[in-house]
């Protein structure tokens, strides 16, 4: 679908088949990000990995983030930190048992902290100020703005006292970041580090200089922001789908209790226990298929390019519609249900190679934070499942469960999920 957004020539892709043909078979093409107030702003001009231009800068930064940042190895190491997290969660479920409780709070404190406890460690003695002020910016560039669509209509953003509130926002979560990077030089000058977070590494490269282009304190507030950003909305929301569609489906949450509780031996859950769950991970890829993302980051055309039979024109912006892939009606069955089933036999999945499930992206822009996201997801959810039953409250059935969505930075539920947790004694 064409659209001629105010001055930005934009088209929308909607089908499994041709999302592969932009993010497979002409990949390269539409490697682009395209500039944004969102990107010049928050992102120090776009010197980060998500929204930094295609090339050599973007390659490397890339290779870090996949070798360094976000490896296999790394992300074992922070595996301490979730469950940790996941431990003080549980205490404060269990003492609202009973109760009802906003479980998006909870859900939302839980990958915060995880987060940015990777991210930024122990010593940020202002997490929940740098969380308050990021979401607050991003909640202002993602509302309708004249100017994002006539650019050469700029003097708005002036006249209204936007770019001035905007501005006044970056400042302050410049200094916040700005103490962070500080706190980090000094902390590892004086050898009190135990373990390094993401800033500690991103600190260390760029200390050793041995890179084809130099990066700055600019780039690595870029990569935080990236980390903190794109880990917490999305894990926080799949989780709250996910119970959302269980308290839905009583029979779904007893099937995968019993899995989980027969699975766990022992009060903790292990790695190996999820390795073993396998109705759970359905669960896990339907909550995607259904409720990811609805719009994966855009894209913009480097060159002209026919696609089916169409030419896209350069500078062109993509935007991929990866709701309507998963529920594309010529690749499932029955679209709009939650049926975990559909993936018994089924070896889709969404690590980028399978273009009906794209909560992820795909192709060279890819999320490179998949292992780390899905860590947190699946040992988050496991745990809800294993150590408490739960309930609706107010006499509330299952089919009246308000399932609204409402697209503010993600694809949340309008009205947050209230559940009453009952807290479950194992049987030793």
């Amino acid at each position: 679908m064409y659209l001629q957004l105010g001055q930005v020539p934009t088209v929308v892709i909607s089908t499994p088949r041709l999302a592969q043909e932009i993010l497979k078979t002409n990949d390269v093409v539409f490697a682009d990000r395209p500039t944004t107030i969102a990107s010049q702003m928050l992102f120090y001009k776009a010197q980060d990995i998500a929204w930094a231009p295609y090339g050599s800068y973007w390659r490397q930064m890339r290779k870090i983030c996949t070798l360094e940042l976000l490896s296999a190895k790394r992300v074992r190491s922070y595996s301490v930190i979730r469950d940790d997290e996941i431990k003080t969660m549980r205490k404060c479920l269990d003492s609202s048992a009973g109760r009802a409780i906003v479980l998006r709070d909870v859900l939302v404190q839980m990958v915060n902290d995880v987060i940015c406890r990777a991210t930024v460690g122990d010593i940020c003695k202002d997490r929940s100020t740098l969380i308050d002020v990021l979401f607050d910016i991003m909640r202002a560039v993602v509302a309708f703005n004249m100017a994002s669509y006539f650019p050469n209509m700029q003097f708005l953003n002036f006249i209204t006292g936007k770019k001035a509130k905007w501005l006044n926002r970056q400042k302050q979560l410049d200094v916040i970041l700005e103490d962070i990077l500080e706190e980090h030089r000094n902390h590892r000058s004086s050898g009190g580090h135990d373990q390094e977070d993401l800033v500690d590494v991103l600190l260390r490269i760029k200390e050793n200089g041995d890179l084809d282009q130099p990066i700055t304190n600019d780039n690595v507030k870029g990569i935080i922001l990236d980390m903190i950003i794109g880990g917490t909305s999305t894990s926080s929301m799949t989780l709250e789908w996910a119970m959302a569609e269980l308290m839905r489906n009583p029979e779904i949450m007893k099937k995968v209790q019993a899995e989980v509780r027969a699975t766990t031996k022992g009060n903790t859950i292990t790695e190996e226990n999820i390795q073993n769950m396998h109705y759970m991970k359905m669960i896990v890829k339907e909550t995607f298929r259904l409720h990811g993302p609805p719009l994966l980051v855009p894209r913009i055309s480097r060159e002209d390019c026919a696609v089916d039979g169409y030419n896209i024109p350069v500078k062109t912006r993509i935007l991929i519609n990866a709701w309507a892939c998963g529920t594309d009606p010529e690749s499932w069955e029955n679209p709009d249900s939650f049926i975990p089933e559909r993936f018994e036999n089924n070896s889709i999945n969404y690590l980028g190679s399978d273009f009906e499930l794209l909560p992820f992206g795909g192709g060279r822009r890819i999320c490179p934070g998949i292992t780390f996201g899905v860590g947190i997801i699946e040992t988050t959810l496991a745990n809800l499942l294993f150590h408490f039953d739960w309930e609706l409250p107010n006499g509330l059935k299952p089919n009246e469960l308000d399932m609204t969505e409402a697209i503010v930075l993600s694809n949340l539920p309008k009205n947050p999920l209230e559940v009453v947790p009952v807290t479950f004694t194992v049987s030793l």
